[in-house]
Formats: C-alpha cells, sequence, structure tokens
C-alpha cells in the first residue's frame, strides 16, 4: 500500500472530518461530567442566578455556563474553584477538581474510521516531525487554542461537535506523556506564532505553553523566521510519523483531502524537506528566546 487517502471532507486536521467523535461510556467519564453539570444547576437555581449572571461573576460566557451544565463541556479547575465560591458550594465543587482531571486524562475518544490508522500510528510513534505553517501542531495545542482552530470553520460546526472535536485533540497528547517518550521535533513558520488565533490571552497561553514544551529533553521546538524569503517545503505543512519497528510514515492535507503516505520514494522527499527546513531555522534555543520576546509584545 503506497498511500492512503481520506474522506474529502474535513480540509483541517485529522480529527476535523466531519462526523462526531463521542466520548466512549466504558470508562464512566461522560456520566461523571454530565452528573457534575447537573450539580453546578442545582446549585445555580439554589443561589437564584441565571446562566448570563452566574457566567458574568465567573468572567464566563452564558455559552460556556450552559453547555458546562449539560455535561457537553468539561469544567476547568479554575471555573470549578470560583463556582464554588460564587455558589456558596462549601467546597462541594473544588473537592472534585483532581476526580475531573483524572477523568479527563482517561477519557477515550472513538475516532471516525477513516482516521483511526493515522491515530493508531501516531499513537505508538517513537519519532514525530512537525512542519506547520498555518496553526501550531495539534498536539502542541493548549485546549483554548483548539478550541478556537475550531470555532471559525466554515461552515460552522455545533458547539457540541467543537467540544467533542477539542476533546478528541486533548486525547491524542497523551503519546507526549508516556514513557518511553516519542522524540518530538516541530518547525513552526513565525507567521503562526504571530497570528493571535482566538484572542490575546489565547495566544499568550499558546506560547507559554511551547516554552514549557520547548524545554523538555524529549521536545525541540523550531521556528522558521519570517527572513527566510526560501526554503524547499513551500508546497505546505505536513508530519513524519516513526512507529516503533516500522518504516516512517508521512501525512498531508490540503483543503479537505488527508493523505497517509508510505511510499519509499515520496518519504525520502519530505525527509530531506524537513531536514532542508530545521537547518534554515532559528537554532531551539534562538527559537525560545523569539517565543519569550513574541509574549512579552502580547
Amino acid at each position: 500500500m503506497a498511500e492512503l487517502e481520506s474522506r474529502p471532507e474535513a480540509g483541517e486536521h485529522p480529527e476535523t472530518e466531519h462526523h462526531q467523535d463521542p466520548l466512549e461510556d466504558s470508562d464512566g467519564t461522560t456520566d461523571l461530567f454530565r452528573a457534575l453539570g447537573k450539580q453546578i444547576k442545582l446549585l445555580r437555581e439554589r443561589a437564584g442566578l441565571t446562566q448570563r449572571e452566574l457566567g458574568e461573576r465567573l468572567r464566563y460566557g452564558e455559552d460556556l455556563i450552559s453547555s458546562v451544565e449539560r455535561g457537553r463541556r468539561v469544567p476547568q479547575p479554575e471555573l470549578l474553584e470560583a463556582a464554588d465560591q460564587a455558589l456558596g458550594a462549601g467546597g462541594l465543587l473544588k473537592g472534585v477538581t483532581d476526580d475531573v482531571v483524572k477523568a479527563k486524562s482517561r477519557a477515550r475518544v472513538r475516532h471516525p474510521s477513516w482516521f483511526r490508522d493515522y491515530a493508531r500510528i501516531e499513537a505508538e510513534a517513537v519519532e514525530l516531525n512537525f512542519f506547520s505553517t498555518l496553526t501550531v501542531p495539534g498536539l502542541l495545542q493548549t485546549e483554548d487554542y483548539a478550541r478556537a482552530t475550531f470555532m471559525v470553520q466554515q461552515p460552522p460546526l455545533s458547539e457540541e461537535l467543537i467540544e467533542q472535536r477539542v476533546t478528541a485533540r486533548l486525547a491524542r497528547q497523551h503519546v507526549l506523556s508516556k514513557w518511553p517518550c516519542p522524540l518530538v521535533s516541530a518547525v513552526i513558520d513565525e507567521s503562526v506564532l504571530r497570528r493571535t488565533v482566538g484572542g490575546r490571552e489565547v495566544q499568550r497561553g499558546q506560547l507559554r505553553h511551547l516554552l514549557h514544551l520547548g524545554r523538555l529533553r524529549s521536545t525541540t521546538i523550531q521556528v522558521l523566521p519570517l527572513s527566510c524569503e526560501d526554503h524547499p517545503a513551500l508546497e505546505g505543512p505536513f508530519v513524519l510519523l516513526t512507529p516503533k519497528g516500522r518504516q516512517q510514515v508521512g501525512y498531508v492535507e490540503v483543503q479537505g483531502v488527508n493523505r497517509l503516505i508510505t511510499e519509499p520514494d515520496r518519504l525520502r522527499i519530505m525527509a530531506t524537506r524537513y531536514g532542508s527546513v530545521r537547518g534554515q531555522a532559528l537554532t531551539p534555543r534562538e527559537s525560545l528566546t523569539l517565543v519569550e520576546e513574541l509574549l512579552g509584545e502580547l
């Protein structure tokens, strides 16, 4: 098999295909999030607050409060702590923060059939190389940044589907924390870091996350500067994955067409291009310095 072509429907990242990616119920996480949402709703109603009023007190949007109460969105620890105080819950909500974090980390996603091959290879990879020219690679994104990329899609996605896509993307990131951990290399175009996806605060959080990841021994982040006028990968972003005990696999996508590539000649070209852009990019240390400077400008 030289090449696997996915359904031409998404045009963003592997998990952005137009099928729903629901959480599996076998581990109980979905029931937990729904029960927690009902508890928050009960406390809010007892306090005599509308969703909008609670959102204003917590500095969150009404839509987010609604999604949390329906169990469609997992509340962040900060939201639980703030809601505990605002609703006079006496530690009831704050006390389940650790349980929610653990449940979220073990939540499993049922990927669409066309994406399962990619997800399996990615999960088994001992080396991952990303060249990104449009957005931060999915495995390196924060939750807010990931959500922002889905919110601007055309045609618009439903709120429920956006949350499912975010959950799917975050669930894939467990590969970065497993042991032995894979070697990760990412060359990111400087324009990606300057584009404030989701607003300044979201971009700040993403840049801080990149600084954290870039200081890990297993992760190398390099920035391809805007001053680099010519490079051999102008055709667009791509991914190179190396599964344990298997040959390298490539991944590309253009306007809704997603492909896994295993043909040796094409892989050699992709590997050569990646080596070239790494050589033209700033060093890892210079790259982190630039990220710090961009963070200071926001």
